[in-house]
């Protein structure tokens, strides 16, 4: 597998998803310059986390205008893998490659910390090395993660299996309580109906080996290895 990671000017986590990309594919990613215009030939696209162009208008929307998303934005329309975390899926929602908004935190508060997830579709390459129904552990930390669609939307998002990840409890029970920003059914994670496309708030980058205190995030990487090698 051949991979890319976009850098924009306030990412701060690109380092991060390039180690744990090297750590399941055995080589480096490219490290792609949010005003290139070229992607090299890759299988997968990573459009990281962190702060582009510092949060000012929406989150991700000026960063959606760079000129590399024109190619990102091509290449996913041909079939690239291409996965948005934290400020990425902000970014690739505004690009409009993902359905959806994501706005402030019900709470109007920045939340970092560790958050339980049910995985709801593992029927794609990136979750070959989950099963729907697992409970994974990912961190979270975004202000902006309150991910909202129209209800007609919502409805055929659910039944075309595009809801990917939900926030949940530890045993699995999906309810408000366990909704850290008041995302709209608990949506933590949304495929494209084509399923090559995946953006979600949690970073499983940041857990991705058992030194950083666990790993259930190194098998969404290997997943994406297995089906893409």
């Amino acid at each position: 597998m051949k991979a890319a990671v976009i850098v924009f000017p306030g990412s701060n986590c690109d380092r991060d998803v390039a180690v744990a990309l090297e750590a399941s594919m055995g080589a480096k990613p490219h490290m792609v310059w949010h005003r290139d215009t070229q992607l090299p030939d890759v299988d997968l696209i990573v459009v990281p986390g962190g702060f582009s162009y510092g949060d000012y208008l929406r989150c991700g929307a000026m960063a959606a205008h760079s000129p590399i998303m024109r190619e990102v934005k091509a290449r996913a329309d041909q079939g690239a893998r291409v996965l948005g975390i934290c400020n990425g899926f902000q970014i690739i929602t505004e690009a409009g490659l993902l359905p959806g908004v994501l706005m402030r935190n019900a709470a109007l508060k920045f939340i970092c910390r560790d958050v339980h997830l049910r995985v709801e579709n593992d029927r794609t390459d990136f979750c070959r090395y989950y099963r729907s129904g697992d409970v994974v552990r990912f961190p979270i930390a975004h202000a902006e993660g309150n991910y909202f669609v129209d209800p007609k939307t919502y409805r055929e998002m659910e039944d075309n299996g595009q809801v990917a990840f939900r926030y949940c409890g530890a045993d699995g029970t999906v309810a408000p309580e366990f909704n850290p920003n008041g995302s709209l059914g608990n949506v933590a994670g949304v495929y494209n109906t084509k399923k090559n496309v995946l953006g979600l708030m949690p970073h499983p980058e940041r857990l991705a080996e058992d030194l950083l205190g666990g790993s259930d995030g190194k098998l969404m990487f290997d997943s994406l290895v297995e089906a893409l090698s």
